[in-house]
């Protein structure tokens, strides 16, 4: 079955790039567009993508607010990739705290596209560790309201030290690797970390460390 995508930009020329860009693909099929973030949950709710790539700023309904409604209220919601023109836009950094499973610059190049694509579909997190650095510096809380899930979620020292290594943007078979243990013992702290932070998946993990100060954004 091939990737669905349901693409979400207020600019028509984006659209048609993105859409160019993914349907030269085999393995992945563009179902839907929409020029607002206020169309997506009808949109996704009839032809239930499976990943929405979606425009940060938009002028209706930003990707910001999509996110948090399109997690609030559909079952099973699709991976949501923000698209965007600038990787240090708080609105980015928001739209990761709101629940988006990553983000991807216009500029990409057509492969670095597909890529983000298929990695978000695989229940991956597309996140760039210096990026991610650089906005929790610039816009993340890292007073004592953000340090309290964290403190107070029990991770062993292995489960701390793979937070650790996620934040640096390493995927579970670079993790293990750097543990020398098997990628099935990564994925099981790895669910148990999110399990124990309360986190929907990797990203949200990541800017939990960040804004806790259990990692330095500096």
């Amino acid at each position: 079955m091939p990737v669905t995508v349901l693409l979400v930009d207020d600019e028509p020329l984006v659209r048609a790039g993105l859409r160019a860009v993914l349907e030269a693909q085999p393995d992945i099929e563009v179902v839907g567009e929409a020029a607002d973030g206020a169309a997506v949950i009808p949109l996704v709710r009839r032809l239930r993508p499976d990943v929405v790539a979606m425009d940060v700023r938009m002028p209706l309904m930003d990707g910001i607010e999509a996110t948090r409604a399109l997690l609030r209220t559909v079952d099973a919601p699709p991976r949501i990739l923000v698209v965007t023109t600038f990787e240090d836009d708080e609105f980015v950094y928001e739209a990761l705290r709101a629940g988006a499973d990553g983000f991807l610059l216009k500029r990409a190049r057509p492969a670095e596209i597909v890529h983000a694509v298929r990695l978000v579909a695989e229940g991956e997190s597309l996140l760039f560790p210096a990026s991610v650095r650089r906005l929790a510096a610039r816009y993340g809380d890292a007073g004592p309201a953000a340090r309290a899930p964290l403190s107070a979620a029990g991770l062993t020292e292995r489960e701390a030290e793979v937070l650790r290594l996620m934040a640096r943007g390493l995927s579970n078979a670079e993790i293990a690797d750097r543990l020398v243990v098997g990628t099935e013992t990564v994925k099981s702290h790895v669910s148990a970390v999110l399990a124990k932070l309360g986190a929907r998946d990797r990203t949200q993990a990541v800017i939990a460390a960040y804004e806790s100060g259990f990692v330095a954004p500096g």
